[in-house]
């Protein structure tokens, strides 16, 4: 017989990361392994005390041998069986973002209570289990590391670089995104920079008074985003604080030389296959564009050992490594 599991989604009407992850991991799951694998939309967002009576009036009508809750709502777990429920943890930067009682409540709702009623919990980076072991009291053992697959199906595309004027890719505009500090890098540097994220009206003005050339984009969907890192010619993503850093290894997979921050998950995640910057630093942001600018070989070099890092994120190693999990606690039930 086939083992019912239970994929427990944020409701949301637009797309995220997460719901694409696993999204492809449910479908390697049945393709590969004949799991029967049910993608369950909760029907309110947020956490007003609303959201959780209806989120949980709901999520306890359904049966299976195992939930799965895939992340940002991990107070559902608190209404599934601990010994049946995996949870998801991608980051924990609404303790970094928070204070005084705020920031005391989100810890109870979103680690402290999720992580004691649950039986593992996932998470994508070594840095994301730090955090986790720092603000909660769980248990090491009870951890598992692991990473996000690519997810877009990108497929390579030549590109001769552009020295004189290379189109540089830059993805998200939220604060620790870095946009700022960049900006100020490219200061002088003939370039057009492509953000993907939506600009507040003091990003805008400083790009115009830094004389940047730029396009932004808001909303783009699966083929949109692919175009834009076949166009690109370098990927800058010098962020202070990520989850994961997902953007590095698509970069990667389009065969595009990647900047990011030398810094706990991208560096990681990088896998020795991108130039590591001091993302506070303006300097070193510049230095590293320049030298990707004008050293062909190093790019190409860059390039090369990209491929060979993405291989390590397929999306069949990545469901295998769920697979194997989700074994051991059906075998335990």
């Amino acid at each position: 017989m086939q083992p019912h599991i239970i994929y427990v989604f944020r409701k949301s009407s637009l797309f995220f990361s997460i719901e694409n992850v696993f999204k492809i991991i449910a479908g390697q799951l049945s393709a590969l392994y004949s799991f029967n694998i049910e993608r369950v939309l909760l029907p309110e967002a947020g956490l007003s005390f609303t959201s959780f009576l209806r989120n949980r009036n709901f999520i306890k009508k359904k049966q299976a041998d195992l939930f799965h809750v895939t992340g940002d709502v991990h107070y559902i777990s608190l209404f599934l069986p601990s010994e049946k429920t995996i949870l998801t943890i991608h980051d924990c930067v609404f303790m970094h973002q928070s204070r005084g009682l705020k920031r005391w409540v989100l810890k109870k709702i979103l680690l402290d209570w999720p992580l004691a009623h649950c039986s593992r919990v996932t998470t994508i980076s070594e840095q994301t289990k730090k955090d986790i072991l720092k603000f909660s009291a769980c248990q090491e053992n009870k951890i598992i590391v692991i990473p996000n697959p690519v997810t877009l199906p990108i497929v390579y595309q030549p590109k001769l670089f552009n020295t004189t004027k290379p189109d540089i890719l830059f993805i998200g505009t939220t604060p620790n995104k870095n946009l700022t500090r960049v900006i100020d890098a490219l200061k002088g540097i003939p370039c057009v920079l492509h953000i993907v994220g939506e600009l507040t009206p003091s990003l805008k003005m400083k790009l115009e008074e830094n004389k940047i050339k730029y396009e932004s984009y808001i909303n783009l969907n699966e083929d949109e985003m692919i175009a834009k890192y076949n166009e690109a010619d370098l990927v800058l993503f010098p962020s202070t604080y990520e989850g994961f850093g997902l953007p590095i290894i698509e970069a990667q997979k389009a065969g595009r030389p990647v900047i990011t921050s030398n810094l706990s998950p991208m560096n990681e995640v990088a896998g020795g296959a991108a130039c590591l910057i001091d993302p506070y630093n303006i300097d070193s942001i510049r230095t590293a564009i320049l030298k990707i600018i004008s050293d062909k070989e190093y790019r190409e070099e860059l390039v090369r050992k990209g491929f060979e890092n993405v291989i390590a994120y397929t999306p069949e190693r990545i469901t295998l490594r769920y697979f194997d999990l989700y074994q051991e606690i059906l075998i335990r039930n």
